[in-house]
């Protein structure tokens, strides 16, 4: 069982990680972050950064890191991290739990 405060990245977005920052510098990391705004209310970021505060939640696999500040962390406790591959496109979507509605991309969410 998974703590539910914690963020999880699957798999499949660790390997796309690992592919993105394959033609990175050394030490580029995932992050990811809320913010305000978008059609619900908050919005998902994602961005690559060689920076990493002394507050951020680093979530390791195989030397890929994704990295959360500790203000989105609130947003994101019991999260998952995925990345997906379909009819519709490829895109990182996160599974979590405390949204109550989101908007049709996913990108967007409220609490």
């Amino acid at each position: 069982m998974t703590n539910p405060e914690t963020v999880t990245v699957s798999d499949r977005a660790f390997r796309r990680i690992g592919k993105i920052i394959a033609g990175e510098p050394q030490g580029t990391c995932l992050r990811v972050a809320v913010s305000g705004g978008g059609c619900s209310g908050f919005q998902y970021e994602f961005d690559l950064t060689k920076e990493r505060e002394n507050d951020d939640l680093v979530i390791e696999k195989d030397g890929i890191a994704v990295l959360v500040d500790s203000v989105s962390l609130m947003y994101l406790q019991g999260s998952e991290i995925d990345f997906v591959d379909d009819l519709i496109g490829q895109s990182f979507q996160v599974k979590n739990p405390n949204a109550t509605a989101s908007c049709g991309c996913g990108t967007s969410f409220s609490i």
